[in-house]
């Protein structure tokens, strides 16, 4: 959470908070999706509830940290998962909020997580030990580790110049006409979302399938 109170009253409100972590829908466990939901969603919306009425009666400004990856997943779909009702809330809100002068705008970074540190490397040994039995009847150490050493890469792929998505949040906290979404990105992750965008579900599920595969 960040804010900006100004000489003349509370102005503007950053909704920054997030937790990101790997593993496929059934190696997670129904308490860490409660966790996530509570930190990346709940907590957005429990910060933006509170000072909503300061927010309308200076008709200040609301930014949110969504991601690309709201568009798709590559391993961690517990993340997307949250983001992607964060789109929705925000989407929601910027129409409500027109009528009071209120500007909400969201900030979709790319893979930054060399510099926010958001995604430590994982590994593949603590995964396979807190798996389910369930779960490793059905998979094995070695699917386990190449399913790490594909998210790692991922990782290690990520931009250090995390000043470009602070100097995005600024753009949309002192512009007098801000975005309504900044798309904060390289240009393959880019276009991976012009196709989920615009693309039918099977071709983006062929994209992503092929990637993982290799």
């Amino acid at each position: 959470l960040l804010n900006y109170v100004s000489p003349v009253g509370f102005w503007g409100l950053v909704n920054n908070a997030g937790i990101s972590t790997f593993g496929e829908t059934g190696w997670l466990s129904m308490e860490k999706y409660e966790k996530f939901a509570d930190v990346n969603l709940l907590g957005s919306i429990r910060t933006t509830l509170a000072f909503l009425p300061l927010l309308r009666k200076y008709k200040g400004r609301i930014v949110f940290m969504s991601s690309i990856i709201a568009y798709f997943t590559l391993g961690n779909g517990i993340y997307s998962m949250t983001k992607a009702a964060i789109e929705k809330f925000c989407d929601a809100l910027r129409l409500e909020m027109k009528k009071f002068g209120v500007l909400v705008c969201i900030i979709q970074p790319g893979n930054y997580a060399r510099s926010t540190k958001i995604q430590p490397p994982v590994s593949a040994e603590e995964i396979w030990n807190e798996l389910s039995e369930e779960e490793k009847e059905v998979y094995n150490k070695e699917y386990v580790q190449e399913r790490a050493n594909f998210f790692n890469n991922i990782v290690n792929e990520g931009s250090t110049n995390g000043s470009e998505v602070v100097d995005a949040m600024v753009h949309a906290l002192m512009s007098p006409a801000p975005k309504a979404r900044y798309m904060v990105a390289k240009l393959k992750e880019k276009l991976l979302v012009f196709v989920c965008a615009l693309f039918p579900t099977v071709v983006m599920d062929s994209v992503l399938s092929y990637a993982l595969s290799n």
